[in-house]
């Protein structure tokens, strides 16, 4: 199994994820309900000098997973606005598209660019 790295990191990591969510709300990622969530979920499975939290692991392990799902919505919908087509495009914007003019259009002689 792959290394997780420290939990702090990918806490930050997620709270970078939600800034990049919260775009059409308007609101503070600290206003958002997964924030609060995810705060306390920290909180509350951090190790301390005092005990051992065998659940620390098992919530990093998921905060990852999560984290990982989050990046790659992200980058799925950047690429899916990059590359989706506009739809169909008429015959006369086809024919612009090469520089030609339709038999049809004022001032095209037939066929020629």
């Amino acid at each position: 199994m792959a290394a997780l790295g420290l939990p702090l990191r990918t806490f930050r990591s997620l709270v970078r994820e939600l800034r990049y969510t919260k775009g059409e709300a308007g609101r503070s990622y600290r206003d958002m309900a997964a924030y609060q969530y995810l705060k306390e979920a920290f909180r509350a499975h951090r190790v301390t000098s005092e005990k051992l939290c065998r659940a620390q692991h098992d919530l990093h392990f998921q905060a990852a997973t999560y984290l990982c799902l989050l990046h790659s919505v992200r980058k799925h919908l950047a690429l899916h606005q990059e590359y989706h087509g506009s739809g169909e495009r008429s015959p006369e914007e086809v024919a612009g598209l090469v520089g030609l003019k339709l038999p049809h259009q004022p001032g095209g002689k037939g066929w020629e660019s």
